[in-house]
């Protein structure tokens, strides 16, 4: 085999395979390290980090809260968001059911977060995700897209930003989070 073709085999392989199974972006079409999604409610679209180093999707949330309601443990957190699409800031407190807790174990010790399902619009696909909440007011993206959700998008391409455009209505197709999935 010629050795200029040998490191094009593994991509193109991994690509028409990701190609059959992804289940509503067109996964022929790899998306980058960074791609603009809208996050629901508010159809407010931001910059997303894919980041394969990481195993839950993780969002900007301030003022963090458990509390019960209805016999059931729920979050109530605050949106402090740019809209991409027209420099507005975006601003809301949401109330979501808590999903479960999640340790985060790194460099700088231990973290302890709430998650929640929430729904994103990467190209023209709703998917529902799990989100662990934490104030990434310091970072430079403040969405993470983890490894579950990159696995139902499709394919990485690590050179890449800003493949495809956020594209979502009420009619566009809605890949439930599925806990068998775990």
């Amino acid at each position: 085999m010629n050795a200029m073709l040998r490191p094009l085999l593994l991509p193109l392989v991994l690509c028409s395979s990701w190609a059959m199974a992804a289940d509503g972006h067109d996964a022929d079409q790899p998306l980058g390290w960074v791609e603009k999604v809208t996050l629901e409610p508010g159809d407010v679209e931001i910059k997303a980090k894919l980041d394969s180093g990481a195993l839950t999707s993780s969002l900007d949330a301030r003022d963090i809260e458990v509390f019960e309601k209805d016999d059931e443990e729920w979050v109530s957190f605050r949106l402090k968001l740019e809209n991409e699409a027209n420099g507005e800031r975006f601003s809301e407190r949401l109330e979501r059911p808590l999903y479960r807790d999640l340790t985060v174990r790194g460099a700088g010790g231990r973290d302890e977060r709430p998650v929640v399902l929430l729904e994103v619009c990467v190209g023209d696909t709703r998917y529902e995700e799990q989100f662990s909440l934490r104030n990434r007011e310091e970072m430079n993206y403040p969405m993470l897209l983890g490894r579950r959700s990159i696995g139902h998008l499709g394919v990485l391409d690590v050179r890449e930003t800003f493949t495809t455009e956020p594209d979502c209505d009420t009619d566009s197709p809605l890949v439930s989070f599925d806990p068998d999935e775990e």
